[in-house]
């Protein structure tokens, strides 16, 4: 049963990456929601994931002609959501007025396939500061990775600066040099941004070398959020972005885009696999949090200067009346 979300229910949600819908429908989940999504002429295309007849998925069906067909009876719905053909009805029978499924907002965007199940905030999604046109930034999509955790526990991980020096201890961190210097969080045009935070790091991006760093976060929408990272007496930076589709409030699916203007000859193997490193080491830690919701009550944890980042997104996520994976 579909989470009616105030605030996510009316956001565009990335479900597959685009190259990941060809020729056949995909079956997915958004809040609880099964949802099938399919390509056609037209372009994309998402139905609640249920032929109205007897309730068969219709993500098992098979795409004829630009039309989406049940594979249990035939019943076949255009890309409207209209059943066009019944297979047992006599000939010149009319269809059924009603027999329509229900559909909801679908768009290729970015290389991903987003679906909103509400009336969409903005007209196109969006992932921080991405835009659709290249860059002279070398750009590397990661995922989708799956997590048995509510999609906002896997962004306050993302933010949380003081994890790095433990969880990813020899990579994005030491635990000889845990302190987090004071900094402070802004709004500003919408967006939650930090300070820049100043972090020794042994091997940042997989490439075995060592360098001090400077993180400024920020917050785009409860699902979204991103860090530019830059190198002292250097010109290098990247940007890595999170967007988190929420599948239900006990798993999600994670994709990240990295941007950067450095190692161009680079595979881009050696930063996916580095991520994936990542995530796993992340994985154990999300995945056994308690309580498993977010707690919005900032007097139901402890916090520290250093967790600034959180304390704001915490805040943040009660100011909009976001409930989905909160408590």
């Amino acid at each position: 049963m579909i989470v009616k979300d105030p605030v996510l229910l009316h956001q565009w949600h990335p479900v597959l990456l685009s190259d990941e819908l060809t020729d056949l429908p995909k079956g997915i989940e958004i809040l609880g929601e099964k949802v099938v999504v399919f390509r056609t002429s037209h372009g994309v295309h998402a139905f609640k994931d249920l032929c109205i007849h007897r309730g068969v998925p219709l993500s098992l069906g098979k795409i004829v002609n630009d039309e989406i067909i049940c594979p249990y009876h035939g019943w076949t719905y255009n890309y409207c959501g209209t059943c066009t053909r019944i297979p047992a009805l006599p000939e010149g029978k009319a269809i059924p007025t009603k027999a329509k499924t229900i559909t909801y907002h679908c768009t290729d965007e970015l290389g991903f396939i987003w679906v909103c199940l509400g009336q969409p905030e903005h007209i196109r999604p969006s992932i921080g500061a991405l835009t659709a046109n290249s860059t002279n930034l070398i750009q590397v999509k990661m995922g989708p990775y799956d997590l048995a955790a509510a999609g906002p526990r896997v962004i306050e991980n993302f933010l949380d600066v003081s994890h790095l020096m433990f969880v990813h201890e020899g990579l994005l961190g030491d635990s000889q040099f845990p302190e987090i210097s004071d900094y402070q969080v802004h709004y500003r045009d919408g967006i939650l941004i930090s300070d820049e935070i100043d972090i020794y790091q042994p091997d940042p991006d997989g490439r075995g070398h060592g360098v001090q760093a400077k993180y400024t976060y920020k917050v785009y929408h409860p699902l979204c959020a991103g860090f530019r990272k830059t190198i002292d007496d250097s010109d290098e930076f990247f940007d890595l972005y999170l967007v988190v589709l929420p599948v239900n409030e006990q798993k999600s699916k994670a994709y990240m885009v990295m941007e950067r203007n450095y190692a161009v000859e680079e595979d881009e193997n050696v930063f996916i696999q580095f991520q994936d490193l990542l995530i796993e080491q992340d994985k154990v830690i999300v995945e056994s949090q308690k309580p498993e919701l977010l707690p919005l009550d900032l007097q139901a944890e402890l916090h520290l200067k250093s967790d600034r980042v959180s304390i704001a997104y915490r805040k943040l996520l009660k100011e909009v009346g976001l409930t989905f994976g909160t408590e």
